[in-house]
């Protein structure tokens, strides 16, 4: 009886070392709690639900503890597991590419293409990035890493993601999670920095209806884009080849279902499988340190120069053009990579001030402009870096 009783206790007790309750910290709770955060934003506030929820989720599933010597080949990090095999996407930086095929399917480039000299206010916004990088440096973070860094200021989260994958791989998790949620805060960070820089006569401002742009225009953007680009940062060849080959897919008009499976079920799972995994990659052992909250500083800071930049290149812009062609500075925070939710703040504050101003399709001009923008940083940061 005796020896019996032992034996179950030796298993109840082995069991129990096994449980997520036994191997449980502090730092475990935290990041469970910012995940159940993430998820509320998502649902409750519909703050980028496409994002946060899958990231949210992929935090509760990366902070489950369980025993790491055990050799249950569970974790993230633990080479052959389930959820390692699908981080490979990450970490070896295949999945952005991935997205940015599904951008570029699912983009019209229409708005620039009519509209050429918007593209500066895509490149002005770039700012953000090369002044994180700066900053970044100054406080002691290696070259490498500050490039990494300061990408988030492009508030392009596979940009992000591929850079990072790139030129710091133990970063990588807290630049992904952070470059999101200042993506999925868009809504709430941009307005007070676009009335802030910006006076009521200008946000009343009418621009001119864009001129209708032919197909043929549609056709020749992507490959012209390509070779332009390309020819100068090589270096960005797997984000930029890929957006420009998607959107010929969708302009070539004989392609068409390729471009509706790269715009939707494609870019759906890859964005499923890369939400979940960057935020699973978020384990409490490896993530809370004082370099991830250097990290969401610097973001910040990058996210509200880049979005400062854009508006005030407009309104020294405006100072060089006749009345009849003035761009409302309103649609200088649009020069972020947020597709197409700056745009959409734009639109949303113009008709704030005034309800017969729409400046949406204006808005999607920087708005494209800063996805090639952030693509070509990421390959000047990486071409001197790497």
């Amino acid at each position: 009886m005796v020896l019996a009783q032992n034996f179950f206790m030796e298993n109840l007790n082995e069991f129990w070392q096994f449980t997520g309750f036994a191997n449980a910290t502090w730092q475990h709770f935290v990041m469970l709690a910012v995940g159940l955060f993430f998820i509320w934003l998502a649902i409750k506030k519909n703050f980028e639900p496409m994002l946060l929820v899958p990231i949210g989720f992929g935090i509760l599933i990366g902070n489950i503890p369980f025993n790491t010597t055990a050799g249950l080949e569970i974790g993230i990090y633990e080479e052959g597991s389930v959820l390692n095999i699908l981080y490979n996407g990450v970490s070896a930086g295949w999945y952005p590419p991935l997205i940015f095929l599904g951008i570029g399917a699912m983009t019209d480039f229409s708005a620039l293409i009519a509209n050429p000299k918007l593209m500066l206010i895509g490149a002005a916004a770039q700012f953000g990035i090369f002044g994180a990088y700066m900053v970044a440096l100054a406080i002691g973070f290696a070259p490498d890493q500050a490039g990494a860094i300061a990408i988030i200021g492009g508030a392009d989260g596979p940009t992000a993601i591929f850079l990072s994958s790139k030129l710091a791989p133990n970063l990588m998790g807290a630049i992904a999670v952070s470059a999101y949620s200042y993506m999925a805060l868009v809504p709430v960070i941009q307005p007070p920095i676009m009335r802030l820089f910006t006076t009521r006569k200008e946000r009343v401002i009418k621009m001119k209806p864009a001129r209708a742009v032919s197909q043929n225009e549609k056709i020749i953007f992507p490959i012209v884009g390509l070779l332009l680009t390309c020819f100068v940062v090589p270096s960005g060849l797997p984000l930029l080849g890929m957006l420009f080959f998607g959107n010929l897919l969708r302009e070539s008009g004989v392609t068409t279902r390729l471009a509706k499976t790269a715009s939707n079920a494609l870019t759906d799972i890859v964005t499923i499988l890369l939400g979940m995994t960057v935020g699973a990659s978020t384990q409490a052992t490896t993530f809370l340190t004082k370099e991830t909250i250097f990290i969401f500083f610097l973001g910040f800071m990058a996210f509200i120069i880049a979005s400062s930049s854009g508006v005030l290149f407009v309104k020294l812009f405006n100072i060089f053009l006749p009345k009849e062609k003035k761009i409302n500075p309103l649609i200088g925070n649009a020069g972020v990579s947020a597709v197409p939710m700056s745009a959409r703040i734009s639109n949303n504050l113009g008709l704030e001030y005034d309800p017969s101003n729409y400046l949406l399709m204006h808005a999607m001009g920087p708005n494209v402009a800063g996805v090639i923008g952030s693509a070509v940083a990421a390959g000047v940061l990486l071409g001197f870096l790497a």
